[in-house]
């Protein structure tokens, strides 16, 4: 069996968010021993509310975001990486094979700029190509993969729709060559249709240049259409991954079943079934003692309040971190 192209082992990022005139400092742990691989050539989605952690781990492992403690090791076959240890020479090259897309197109892409410029910029500054002819056939190639004309090229950003500028990001994060890429809510701030569009872009993207995605995302429809591999986040900790098919039709976290009663139904019938959350996540700078989901959890009892529930292994890929989850399986609203 081949080596994940990501490999996080107990990974936690801490920030220092407050310093007193007593010397106590404030710290905020946005990622606490957080362990997951990442296959190559899959689609891995992360999943979880506002404020779970899922955006800081994408940035972690594209060591844009301080490592703490624990390792993230890449391994694309050519190159092993261990971001915890690397060095300045190692993460540039590491920067080539492992790229950014964006959630916000609009914000993304700088007006002062043509679309050409946009592409061609990681070239020029990774130093990848050595004339305008070669960095001009390399941005028509990926242009062209992204569904993007040539007369698209002399244009200003302000001139193309939300799903044209997002094929623009997309574009410049491949033009690099990366085998790995992380897509930070990359479709949140489009259209459904034009979602749609842009996702079957990127599968066909990944198919066609053998590219492993890290897909974050707070819709779980998306992340049903294309993802192979889920992992849900709370609080900066993961409370339950499972390969995608088996975690629909079978959530043992009653965190995950919240959040999949939540998806909207066509059916009048199933309207109001909702296992509504009560409250909102706690602050990372206090978090509750125990589970970090027990003071939203209407299954919560004594050992929820007290001990911390580790992720435990049922089998088929499929991993929860719940201390009651055996005696809830069949009791969680579907």
């Amino acid at each position: 069996m081949s080596k994940p192209v990501v490999s996080v082992r107990n990974l936690t990022v801490t920030y220092q968010i407050g310093h007193s005139l007593l010397g106590q400092n404030t710290y905020l742990n946005a990622i606490n021993d957080v362990s997951l691989d990442i296959d190559r050539g899959s689609f891995f989605g992360l999943v979880g509310e506002s404020g779970s952690g899922k955006t800081t781990l994408g940035r972690a492992i594209l060591k844009a975001a301080p490592i703490s403690a624990g390792h993230v090791t890449y391994h694309d076959g050519e190159v092993e990486y261990d971001l915890a240890n690397i060095s300045s020479s190692q993460l540039k090259d590491y920067r080539k094979r492992a790229q950014l897309i964006f959630q916000d197109p609009y914000a993304a892409l700088s007006p002062r700029m043509t679309v050409r410029d946009i592409i061609a910029e990681p070239l020029e500054v990774m130093g990848l190509t050595k004339t305008r002819e070669e960095t001009d056939a390399r941005v028509r190639e990926i242009a062209a993969k992204c569904r993007l004309n040539l007369e698209h090229l002399r244009r200003f950003p302000h001139a193309f729709s939300g799903g044209q500028r997002q094929r623009i990001s997309i574009a410049r994060a491949l033009v690099s060559g990366p085998k790995f890429i992380v897509a930070d809510e990359s479709v949140a701030a489009l259209d459904v249709s034009i979602q749609a569009d842009v996702l079957n872009l990127l599968k066909q993207l990944q198919d066609d240049l053998g590219l492993t995605f890290l897909f974050i995302s707070h819709d779980l429809s998306v992340v049903a259409h294309i993802c192979d591999h889920v992992a849900v986040m709370y609080l900066g900790r993961l409370v339950e991954t499972a390969p995608t098919r088996q975690l629909f039709s079978g959530a043992r976290h009653p965190y995950t079943k919240a959040l999949f009663s939540a998806i909207p139904s066509l059916d009048p019938d199933d309207r109001g079934k909702a296992q509504k959350l009560e409250g909102e996540i706690p602050s990372p700078t206090d978090p509750p003692p125990g589970c970090k989901f027990n003071t939203r959890c209407p299954h919560a009892v004594d050992i929820c309040r007290q001990e911390e529930p580790k992720l435990e292994h049922p089998g088929d890929g499929h991993e929860v971190a719940c201390h009651r989850w055996r005696e809830l399986f069949d009791m969680v609203p579907a």
